[in-house]
């Protein structure tokens, strides 16, 4: 049985998708492929958040794990932080406060 309702899911990545488009592309090259193009939020589960990313017009998808096993909504925002923060460290950025 999944973690998350189907109402949560949507709205992190409604969130992610519309306000943090750069931040999926970073996690997407820090983690993927450096050379993709786009990328796209589209699920997340109680082990990690899932991506699709677009390089040379072709589709890849990407699951990055979460640090530990999350439960609570408010879990999934404090994992995206950390994604978020690793993948700049990868790629040799610096993170904006959160």
């Amino acid at each position: 049985m999944p973690s998350f309702s189907p109402e949560v899911v949507a709205a992190v990545l409604h969130h992610m998708n519309d306000d943090h488009r750069d931040d999926n592309l970073l996690i997407a090259r820090a983690f993927g492929d450096r050379a993709a193009e786009s990328a796209t939020m589209v699920d997340l589960s109680e082990h990690e958040g899932r991506w699709t990313y677009t390089v040379g017009g072709e589709e890849h998808p990407l699951g990055v794990p979460w640090t530990t096993t999350i439960s609570e909504r408010a879990e999934i925002r404090r994992e995206i932080v950390v994604i978020y923060d690793r993948a700049c460290a990868e790629l040799g950025l610096e993170p904006r406060p959160h």
